[in-house]
């Protein structure tokens, strides 16, 4: 009788332990993903190449709406921002914009961007702490909304209003501590040493400027809603107190964002899924918190203000995904196993801060053990995960990196190597690249050089 022989299975060093159970639950040994929104990740690799940047237009459309339909069934007037530097690919800026989303924007090409895909001014939020003259003469002359970050900026955009014989409203950014967050004081003017209400009662005299609007963020990735109970209540004691000392009137609050996705940060002890709040918790607390603040406005004859929020994260990041694939395996001297795959931090900038989700495409043999991945990049730096459970990897195996959708496609890196293809897959199933593949020739477009470096190289 013919013994059946056994397939070869690639050895592995095993730590022996007590077992795999710990107090935060079982290790999952069996999971992998081979397919994205029903497109087979096979054919996504092999008619894009890899790595692979995939986006979900469904996942995406559902998020905004749900976010805006928590939001918008809890409190009357609600507007929701777009955070631009989260990720600003036209597609995606553009799904949102069809879903009522306004633009939330940090410098003048993001304002550039939302104004060439169609956005009007007055519907520009513009945060942040440089605008030049030359940007604030625009955002005047087209009506853009204006948040004022510092007292710089204050007198240069008085100046401006004043040449242009326009008296512009404007919203200005506070700071203050929540005492939940740690406070975010080189942005806005802060509320405990009085700089702020100094700036409100400078725009109150002034003949050019008119105090309409209160923003703050108080963070990022905020996992306690109590924070945002904080928030509102500061800054509605703050508007009363701007409006008795200054006679404006506040017509919006904008929150800012700051609201966590599901991804695990580095050194947190849970999950994400345990430990994130939801869009509802983070919607009671704010809006639960301004509707008590501002009962007595119509009393007062004031409308309550409009509830402006900019979130980013917790709106696309779980819709984005990253398809990598091993390019080179190895055995480390403390004798763990590592990978190298084809994208790293580059393409990758938030493996600083999270423990990504990382699950091969397909049924992975062999006992799972404690794995090192690292990126192609010749920097020592460059690791996506520091440590992961998995079975035995090969040269061409695909692994799925999510959730990726904030601020990878806006703070990744032309270092070393080209940056990859951007694909949607759109709610028919049809796949489109919404950012193509970089190239020589286009890293070469805007390079120019002189004549005489040109050729007549001299090689010994």
């Amino acid at each position: 009788m013919q013994t059946r022989k056994k397939s070869w299975v690639k050895p592995t060093i095993t730590q022996h332990g007590g077992s795999t159970l710990n107090k935060f639950g079982r290790m999952p040994m069996k999971d992998y993903i081979d397919t994205i929104e029903g497109v087979s990740i096979a054919s996504l690799v092999k008619d894009y190449g890899s790595p692979l940047f995939v986006l979900s237009e469904k996942q995406l459309r559902e998020n905004v709406r749900k976010l805006r339909q928590t939001f918008e069934s809890r409190y009357q007037h609600v507007v929701y921002g777009w955070s631009y530097k989260t990720n600003y690919l036209n597609t995606v800026c553009s799904i949102l914009h069809q879903e009522g989303a306004w633009a939330e924007v940090v410098s003048i090409f993001e304002y550039e961007k939302a104004r060439a895909l169609g956005v009007p001014a007055n519907r520009i939020l513009f945060n942040g702490p440089h605008k030049s003259r030359e940007t604030l003469q625009r955002c005047v002359e087209e009506g853009a909304r204006i948040h004022i970050d510092n007292t710089d900026e204050l007198y240069l955009l008085e100046s401006v209003a004043q040449a242009a014989n326009k008296p512009v409203d404007v919203t200005i950014r506070l700071n203050f501590d929540t005492g939940y967050t740690e406070a975010w004081s080189r942005f806005g003017f802060n509320i405990e040493s009085g700089q702020a209400i100094n700036a409100a009662k400078r725009i109150g005299s002034s003949q050019w400027l008119h105090l309409c609007g209160l923003h703050s963020h108080i963070g990022t990735f905020i996992l306690d809603s109590r924070a945002y109970s904080s928030q509102v209540k500061i800054m509605c004691d703050f508007m009363k107190t701007a409006e008795q000392q200054t006679g404006c009137v506040i017509s919006s609050i904008d929150i800012g964002g700051g609201f966590a996705s599901k991804n695990d940060l580095h050194g947190m002890y849970q999950p994400a899924e345990q430990i994130v709040p939801s869009i509802e918790q983070y919607a009671d607390a704010i809006c639960t918190t301004l509707i008590q603040e501002t009962a007595d406005r119509e009393a007062a004859g004031k409308p309550r203000p409009t509830l402006i929020m900019e979130s980013g994260r917790s709106v696309i990041d779980d819709a984005e995904m990253l398809i990598s694939s091993i390019v080179s395996t190895r055995r480390l001297p403390d004798g763990r196993a590592a990978a190298v795959m084809d994208a790293g931090v580059n393409l990758l900038f938030t493996a600083f801060w999270y423990n990504h989700r990382i699950q091969p495409t397909r049924l992975l043999e062999g006992v799972a053990e404690d794995t090192v991945l690292y990126g192609p990049l010749c920097m020592n730096i460059d690791v996506i995960r520091q440590s992961i459970m998995m079975p035995p990897l090969s040269v061409g195996d695909s692994l799925v990196v999510s959730p990726v959708g904030a601020y990878n496609n806006t703070q990744w890196m032309q270092f070393i190597e080209y940056r990859p293809n951007i694909v949607m897959i759109h709610e028919d199933g049809q796949t489109s690249v919404i950012r193509e593949a970089e190239d020589l020739a286009f890293m070469n477009q805007l390079e120019k050089m002189p004549e005489h470096v040109v050729g007549n190289h001299q090689y010994d």
